[in-house]
């Protein structure tokens, strides 16, 4: 996906981040809203927010900041509407990588687990806050909403339910022999 395919973007460059830093503050627009709101199948999406600071550490540039939004759904027990506000804060490190290859130089690639997060890639010098703020925003929505006071009831395992025949056979018990 380039930055073109993204809803939402703004793209900078690590060479326009001056060394006192950077704040920035985004708010989507209705169609990026409205896209995001399709994406991730929400009733509505009314304010969608992100703050960034940036600060270069080193050759990299450290992001922190927050994404706020108004998020509209359906309840998972009575499919009635629910709002959410959302607050996803996030904390990386971008630093310059290999922006087309995975691996080393044999093209042989490592996975190991460590203490540390390795930084995200920059790529081209630049960082996408659009993507960013996309990604934590998606992160961040409740999978199962809930509608305050909303109980799912299921039925005790071992109860039966009631058959619909359930009437006629109680005539049958109360029917005189023979008939």
């Amino acid at each position: 996906m380039t930055a073109n395919d993204l809803p939402w973007s703004r793209r900078v460059a690590l060479a326009d981040v001056p060394e006192e830093g950077l704040h920035i503050a985004m708010e989507a627009d209705s169609d990026v809203r409205a896209t995001l709101a399709r994406t991730a199948n929400l009733r509505d999406l009314p304010r969608l927010e992100a703050s960034f600071d940036l600060r270069r550490k080193g050759a990299g540039l450290h992001i922190s900041g927050e994404v706020t939004a108004l998020v509209c759904q359906n309840c998972v027990v009575t499919l009635e509407p629910v709002e959410t506000n959302l607050h996803e804060a996030f904390d990386l490190m971008f630093a310059p990588g290999p922006s087309d290859t995975l691996g080393d130089a044999a093209r042989e690639a490592s996975f190991g687990m460590t203490d540390a997060d390795e930084p995200e890639p920059l790529i081209g010098g630049m960082v996408d806050l659009g993507a960013v703020a996309t990604e934590y925003f998606l992160l961040g929505i409740d999978p199962y909403p809930r509608k305050e006071g909303a109980i799912f009831e299921e039925r005790t395992v071992g109860e039966p339910p009631e058959s619909p025949f359930a009437a006629l056979a109680s005539l049958k018990k109360s029917a005189p022999e023979g008939t």
